[in-house]
């Protein structure tokens, strides 16, 4: 029997030891792990914590964790004790499970981790390939702390796929796919009908299925799961409408500038169920406009299912959205950003924001990626347009690109050269150094990279402590 955790330090470390495919390269031997028997067994082992609570559960490419936080929030803003799973984390292990917002308690964590401990040292004794790995503990430990907390709903973001991924053995009320595009490669497949067909893996009859997918071959897949499992779909673009986008500029009033939230924009709405006018949506793009939308269709399909949230609770949860690495603007004078964008089609998105609302004179990449993404797709649809472009490695996960290999892809793709910093921290004193007070400058290219050089900048930006 193992000894029982006493510590968040102990915690951490035996949840590190874990196989974590979120830091190893993924591939197809790597794909064969990914299996719902072994998830099967680790959540039978704890008592089906999953089965008594009711889920929302969110799948897609891009667009699943945006969609999932706008859910989570104005569930919490009508009186729902509301529990939220996302990955991977940010800064510290336990963003990726909150409650109304708040994250375990070092009490808490070392609870579920002992509660989890025996099952997980019973399960490395079963034959080779049931022994659980990092993410199916996290994803366990998630629930039996959302069981500790009496949630009402939990809304679930998928890890990696749908069909197979940990998440997908939940009761859910409603089931989401967000838009898919090419991303795991190996492990998903190459095409995107076979993409949307491990997507449309976490379809369950009898549950209603909102749905952002846009290419016509992805469709047609959602299309055919749903018709199969006899339930309803609902598609952005032909039930759901974003009739209307107003950002802060000129052409709004005065007083419409002042009720939308910095890099925010002011939105209007159509489902099947109502029309929702005035809705302020604190993130900027016109993609999280289309996520904002989806996440109201979802609040009317509970309204029928028994969970009702007001317009004015909607709205007001949107309002209080804080949803860091999403074109997160970090400071101004020169315009810094973040973003997580980690394909060719979030690239193009990102793309698509920095020239509707992010004017400035000159514009600087700061670009790093990992290695099983399509890293010269996304340098060839940014580099058009900065004038300076960094390139880098991020220093917490062994999965980063290695400098020069992007370097020569720049040349060879983009036909430019690229300045080359070492590791993140040289990459930000270059990116300082060569912009002026109206310049932006933009980081982006991996998760990590973006979560790394986040930490960087707000421990610069923080008031120095004065010693007495």
């Amino acid at each position: 029997m193992p000894r029982p955790i006493q510590t968040r330090g102990q915690a951490l470390s035996f949840l590190f030891s874990r196989i974590d495919y979120e830091r190893t390269a993924h591939s197809r031997a790597a794909a064969s792990c990914f299996k719902l028997d072994r998830m099967q067994q680790l959540l039978e082992r704890l008592d089906d914590p999953q089965l008594q609570l009711p889920a929302v559960h969110i799948a897609g490419t891009k667009g699943k964790g945006s969609t999932a936080v706008m859910v989570s929030e104005m569930l919490s803003a009508a009186g729902f004790r509301t529990g939220l799973f996302t990955s991977p984390h940010i800064h510290d292990f336990e963003e990726r499970m909150r409650v109304d917002g708040a994250t375990p308690s070092e009490q808490e964590l070392v609870e579920v981790t002992n509660r989890i401990l025996e099952v997980v040292a019973a399960m490395d004794q079963l034959p080779e390939g049931m022994q659980p790995t990092y993410f199916e503990i996290v994803t366990a430990m998630a629930w039996l702390f959302f069981s500790l907390r009496q949630v009402d709903v939990v809304v679930l973001e998928v890890g990696l796929g749908g069909r197979l991924d940990a998440t997908n053995l939940c009761s859910p009320l409603v089931t989401v796919i967000t838009n898919i595009s090419l991303d795991h490669t190996a492990v998903l497949g190459t095409t995107l009908a076979s993409i949307a067909g491990e997507k449309a893996g976490i379809v369950k009859p009898n549950v209603p299925v909102v749905s952002g997918v846009v290419a016509p071959e992805a469709r047609a897949v959602v299309h055919e799961v749903c018709r199969t499992h006899d339930v309803p779909l609902y598609e952005l673009g032909r039930d759901i409408e974003l009739r209307g986008r107003k950002i802060p500029s000129g052409e709004m009033s005065a007083g419409e500038t002042e009720t939308v939230l910095r890099r925010g924009q002011r939105l209007e709405i159509q489902t099947p169920w109502r029309t929702w006018s005035g809705v302020d949506l604190p993130l900027a793009g016109e993609h999280q406009a289309q996520n904002a939308a989806i996440a109201l269709a979802v609040i009317d399909l509970l309204d029928e299912r028994g969970r009702s949230v007001s317009m004015d609770a909607a709205r007001n949860g949107l309002t209080r959205i804080s949803w860091p690495l999403r074109i997160e603007v970090l400071r101004d004078h020169p315009t810094v950003l973040v973003d997580a964008a980690h394909n060719v089609a979030s690239a193009t998105a990102l793309i698509q924001t920095l020239e509707a609302e992010f004017p400035a004179e000159r514009s600087v990449l700061v670009f790093a990626a990992t290695r099983d993404k399509d890293f010269g797709g996304m340098l060839e649809q940014l580099h058009h347009r900065f004038e300076t472009i960094i390139l880098t490695a991020y220093t917490n996960n062994p999965r980063g690109v290695p400098v020069e290999q992007l370097a020569t892809i720049v040349r060879e793709r983009c036909s430019r050269n690229a300045l080359l910093a070492a590791d993140p921290q040289t990459a930000w004193d270059m990116a300082l150094s060569s912009a002026s007070a109206n310049d932006l400058i933009c980081i982006t290219g991996s998760f990590f990279l973006a979560a790394e050089m986040r930490e960087t900048i707000r421990k610069e930006e923080a008031p120095a402590t004065v010693t007495p």
